[in-house]
């Protein structure tokens, strides 16, 4: 069993030598965004995809925003049942509804006198459970948090968002896609939704990148949290089945799987 596991890692070692920080490059916008104009590829990123713009003396104008809730835009390669597209949708809004409160106040109802976040997700492909599992009985014998996984069957997500002025003037946007790593700290999922589910951190880490500016000064916590509604900041439960197991589970791990109210 153990010389097994060994030529195994040995042959994602191999492979990652190739692939461990390849995603997909996004070229051209799905049409979610009210404009592509100005958008330019970022070259200090290495595992993502990322295209962008921003104006900064429009951004600094606002101060308020209300983000709509995410939605899902364009063709997914496989059919998602309702219960998957809600657990990926909430998470997307929790992590950006978390980072951007940092650097704006988030409304918690539309505000003709605030900006609008608008999200669309572009792409999501599948995590390979089977592949999954090889991958979690590989990473037993590899001590630290380096992970490894089977070539092929990695899943992804992508995403397009945008900051709207309180007149309907875009301030920033980005397009962005990331796909799990061969390599990294991407742990293995038995869930056809787990890379996706997991890639919505970075991107809300990239969406209040772009959306907002290095100069605004950051927000500390405010009470009643506007993005509670989302789901908790941090939900223990999925961090210690993960040391447990080795894998990722969606239910367990980030916010709530329902939908959020509408406004």
């Amino acid at each position: 069993m153990v010389g097994s596991v060994c030529k195994l890692v040995a042959l994602v070692f191999s492979a990652a030598t190739l692939s461990a920080c390849t995603t997909t490059a996004v070229k051209s916008g799905s049409g979610f965004l009210s404009s592509y104009e100005g958008l330019q590829p970022r070259t200090d990123v290495v595992r993502s995809s990322v295209l962008q713009r921003r104006d900064d003396a429009l951004v600094s104008s606002v101060t308020r925003v209300w983000i709509m809730p995410a939605e899902i835009f364009g063709v997914v390669d496989f059919q998602l049942s309702e219960e998957e597209r809600r657990m990926v949708l909430s998470e997307v809004d929790r992590q950006i509804c978390y980072e951007l409160s940092e650097y704006f106040e988030v409304t918690e109802h539309s505000d003709p006198q605030a900006g609008v976040v608008r999200v669309g997700v572009t792409h999501i492909a599948p995590t390979h459970q089977a592949g999954s599992a090889v991958a979690a009985v590989a990473n037993f014998f590899i001590p630290g948090p380096i992970k490894v996984r089977t070539p092929g069957g990695l899943g992804g997500l992508g995403a397009e968002a945008e900051l709207l002025s309180p007149d309907g003037r875009q301030a920033a946007a980005i397009v962005w896609r990331r796909d799990a790593m061969v390599v990294g700290t991407d742990k293995p999922s038995l869930s056809r939704i787990g890379d996706a589910h997991r890639l919505a951190e970075p991107l809300g880490d990239m969406v209040a990148d772009a959306l907002g500016t290095e100069e605004r000064e950051t927000r500390s916590s405010t009470l009643p949290d506007p993005c509670q509604r989302f789901g908790p900041r941090i939900r223990p439960e999925g961090f210690i089945v993960g040391i447990a197991t080795g894998l990722y589970q969606p239910e367990l791990s980030g916010g709530r799987s329902t939908e959020p109210d509408e406004d």
